[in-house]
């Protein structure tokens, strides 16, 4: 390949990812009657944003994506390296050490995850999960997200403690209805 061959290349290159990059930052137009509408892509939000913690421990309806490969083995942000083949999960609003249940609402499997990591930094989306967790509650690599409810089951408090979230106040009722028990109270919240 001559030199000027390989300069026009890049030169075409730059150019391509000029246009791709103007592009990504236009907004569709809305399609008229009989025209097909533009695919848009999500809307990017900010790692420098920090969205306030919901230590709330409710229940929250979202979408859930999962890590790409690329990310394997990487630092996350409780400093382990993310594993693909465990229960890590990310998310911008549930503080770190919170362990939940995530449910497909479309195929109504669940897997329970801890929260290592900070994300997805995608609107609508409450949850990137490992691949093994995705695999396990039917999200696909072609499909790549789906709707999901998020129940935490326990979440950490800045004073150590632990609050008892939705989907373990549901556990220990079953539990209770399955035996029979009366007497069945919730535990009061940390700190009572």
């Amino acid at each position: 390949m001559s030199v000027s061959t390989r300069c026009s290349s890049l030169v075409m290159i730059a150019i391509a990812a000029v246009l791709e990059t103007a592009a990504f930052g236009l907004k569709a137009q809305p399609a008229t009657p009989g025209e097909i509408a533009p695919r848009t892509s999500a809307q990017r939000l900010s790692p420098r944003v920090k969205a306030p913690l919901d230590r709330s421990g409710k229940k929250r309806v979202g979408k859930a994506s999962f890590y790409a490969h690329m990310f394997e083995g990487r630092k996350m942000a409780d400093g382990k390296t993310m594993n693909p083949q465990h229960d890590n999960a990310a998310s911008r609003t549930l503080p770190l050490g919170t362990t939940a249940k995530v449910t497909n609402l479309e195929t109504g499997k669940s897997a329970f995850v801890t929260i290592q990591d900070r994300g997805p930094y995608v609107e609508g989306r409450i949850v990137d999960l490992s691949p093994a967790t995705a695999r396990e509650i039917g999200i696909t690599p072609r499909q790549g997200v789906a709707k999901v409810e998020v129940s935490p089951l326990a979440v950490p408090l800045p004073n150590g403690g632990v609050k008892l979230g939705a989907a373990a106040d549901a556990t220990l009722a079953r539990r209770a209805l399955a035996r029979n028990d009366r007497d069945y109270r919730p535990f009061p919240p940390v700190g009572w």
